[in-house]
């Protein structure tokens, strides 16, 4: 039996949204981190992707440090620690436009000479720091003006020069000898060029994040292309690890929750994908490691995974 993914989204570093660093120091529960990463050793999770951002003093680009970023060694220690208890940690940079404040200056000079030369020299640094990670997650959603309509400096490639830069970072990840992962929301409005271009060998990351499934009409259009993104995806052969959440989206109404998508997304997804393409599943709770307001939210994705590695297991 081949061993499934098990994984939950983490976040080092917090400025991945928004056209302005809001945060210029860490803030970071080292307690809280420790605790969640004992809690996902307990709950038989095997796979931590975790969101690097301004986190880390890259050593070629020191200058993209907050007050409190780790130093390398610092999260060399931490890598060993968790990866210690049969955990994998996958390092994760998001490369978009929508999300790449943590580049500091090099967020304004996208596809530039500038700007390839030190993204190239910060995955070096992430991969030195990491020994040859054998997956790497470059982000690269929601790329598109509209949602960076309240930015003051919105920036978002098309056509050929997203896929120029796409296939350039694939190409760092794959030249290290690691497979390059991203999320797959350009699927849903691109679906004919994607299906095209997009080399296979790229791990697919679809998402969502609804309370609709087979059967059932959306609670927004746009959300059965989403859903039905897995299939077809799975059809055109490619290799996915679906993600799912609790983090609860602004159209629900006031006081739902979303406890139950991360359980019916593996449901849909054991039904519709491939088991020689489903790799396995994330579940993002979009809540950074900070303290007790936001210990829920981790802990109860945490825990939700686990509950499905128990389910999974016994029908397999």
């Amino acid at each position: 039996m081949k061993k499934m993914m098990w994984g939950v989204l983490f976040h080092l570093g917090r400025n991945f949204s928004g056209d302005n660093p809001f945060f210029t120091q860490m803030d970071f529960d080292e307690s809280m981190w420790r605790e969640a990463t004992e809690r996902i050793k307990a709950g038989g999770i095997n796979t931590l992707i975790l969101d690097l951002s301004e986190g880390v003093k890259y050593p070629s680009h020191p200058e993209l440090a907050i007050k409190g970023s780790w130093s390398p060694n610092k999260l060399k220690g931490e890598l060993d620690r968790v990866r210690q208890m049969g955990i994998e940690v996958i390092p994760k940079l998001n490369f978009s436009t929508c999300h790449d404040t943590w580049l500091g200056e090099y967020s304004r000079m996208v596809s530039t000479k500038e700007y390839y030369r030190a993204c190239s020299e910060i995955i070096s640094d992430v991969f030195a720091i990491f020994g040859k990670p054998r997956l790497f997650h470059l982000g690269y959603d929601e790329e598109t003006i509209d949602q960076q309509r309240n930015y003051r400096h919105a920036c978002a490639r098309q056509g050929e020069l997203w896929w120029h830069d796409l296939l350039f970072f694939v190409k760092e990840i794959e030249r290290r000898s690691a497979r390059a992962w991203i999320w797959s929301d350009y699927f849903w409005d691109h679906e004919d060029e994607f299906l095209k271009r997009m080399p296979r060998s790229v791990l697919q990351s679809n998402w969502y994040y609804g309370r609709r499934w087979e059967g059932e009409p959306p609670e927004r259009p746009y959300e059965a292309k989403r859903l039905a993104a897995f299939e077809k995806l799975d059809k055109a052969g490619f290799y996915q690890m679906p993600t799912g959440t609790n983090w609860v989206p602004p159209y629900f109404p006031k006081g739902a929750n979303n406890d139950a998508n991360f359980s019916n997304l593996v449901k849909y997804c054991r039904k519709h994908i491939s088991p020689k393409r489903l790799k396995g599943f994330i579940n993002a709770s979009w809540s950074s490691i900070l303290n007790e307001s936001r210990r829920k939210r981790v802990f109860d994705a945490i825990d939700q995974v686990a509950a499905e590695i128990k389910s999974w297991e016994a029908t397999s």
